[in-house]
């Protein structure tokens, strides 16, 4: 199963709230468990980069099923590098997406991309708890 449309744009729009909210112009990507992309959201004023880098932090974290923050140490390593390679530079290793998990298995990542690294991964927190609640 795959996330829906309909749940990835209620995350892209609890994450502009809460960008919002923070004073933050970010940028959002929401992909499926293939790290296809199905919504993605760039805030006025928010960096002309940050939809690919938002994205590539979502499929990174889709394909390694863990969130982008614990997998930023393991950019520099060679291994990683050629994985990279092999999605075209596209794999963002940077704070900032986390799973979205239904009945316990992935079905798609969120990720924001425009502040800090944490900052980046406490707003797609938020957005996932709204999508729980």
């Amino acid at each position: 199963m795959d996330i829906t449309l309909e749940q990835a744009q209620k995350l892209i729009e609890t994450a502009i709230a809460t960008a919002k909210s923070r004073g933050f112009r970010m940028s959002f990507a929401v992909v499926d468990s293939k790290r296809d992309l199905v919504a993605s959201a760039r805030m006025d004023g928010s960096r002309p980069f940050t939809p690919d880098v938002a994205r590539g932090k979502a499929m990174l974290t889709v394909l390694f099923e863990q969130p982008s923050s614990e997998l930023v140490e393991r950019g520099g390593r060679q291994v990683f590098q050629m994985v990279n390679e092999l999605y075209a530079n596209k794999l963002a290793f940077a704070p900032g997406a986390v799973l979205v998990l239904q009945d316990g298995e992935v079905i798609g990542a969120v990720a924001a991309s425009g502040a800090t690294g944490e900052q980046d991964e406490e707003v797609a927190i938020a957005a996932l708890a709204a999508l729980k609640a």
